[in-house]
């Protein structure tokens, strides 16, 4: 199987990737626990359930992207040991 996007896309796309999960896992726990920092103020939201809810279903997301990139960066690693010349 060929990769469809190259080396260092998927490894940029790792690497993002795992970032906004960590990120986002913090902020959608602080929504989901009613943290003063984000429910504290008029202006945020009532319902911090719903809010965290979208929060983690982004989190979902991303980890679909890191599956994707890191299957992505795995075909590289494989190609790159049969021998094959790489374009760049």
């Amino acid at each position: 199987m060929k990769p469809v996007v190259s080396a260092f896309n998927a490894w940029t796309c790792i690497v993002i990737s795992v970032f906004a999960i960590v990120i986002l896992s913090a902020i959608g726990s602080m929504f989901a626990h009613g943290h003063h920092t984000m429910m504290g103020s008029d202006e945020d939201p009532k319902d911090g359930g719903k809010v965290a809810a979208a929060v983690f279903g982004a989190v979902g997301v991303y980890g679909v992207f890191l599956l994707f990139c890191g299957l992505q960066a795995l075909l590289h690693k494989r190609q790159s040991r049969q021998g094959e010349i790489a374009l760049r």
